[in-house]
């Protein structure tokens, strides 16, 4: 799957599904750092994509980056209530509270 998208990005074409798909695509396959990229260009794409911001987030916690994990969590909540996406506000809320727990007792 990741080939064929990479082709299409390849090609020119690029938009915020083709770079969810991507993002998606390298974060299941363990490449969070990767995953981050296309996740940053989808978001470009589209601010008010939460899903994209949530994957987004969970990327860049995987390439231990916990601060820019924070701040794109934050502004998908934001996207979330904009829009109603009670779900995506769920999740980035338990992900911004068990950040907060694992900064509070540092290993």
């Amino acid at each position: 799957m990741l080939e064929s998208l990479e082709k299409m990005l390849a090609k020119g074409v690029d938009n915020a599904l083709l770079r969810f798909g991507l993002g998606k695509g390298y974060l299941d396959a363990g490449e969070p750092a990767r995953a981050a990229e296309h996740l940053q260009r989808c978001v470009e794409f589209d601010s008010k994509y939460s899903a994209a911001w949530k994957l987004l987030g969970k990327a860049l916690l995987a390439a231990d980056q916990p601060l820019a994990a924070r701040q794109a969590w934050e502004r998908g909540l934001q996207a979330a209530r904009d829009h109603g996406d009670k779900q995506a506000e769920k999740e980035m809320t338990v992900f911004l509270r068990k950040l907060d727990k694992h900064q509070e007792r540092p290993e």
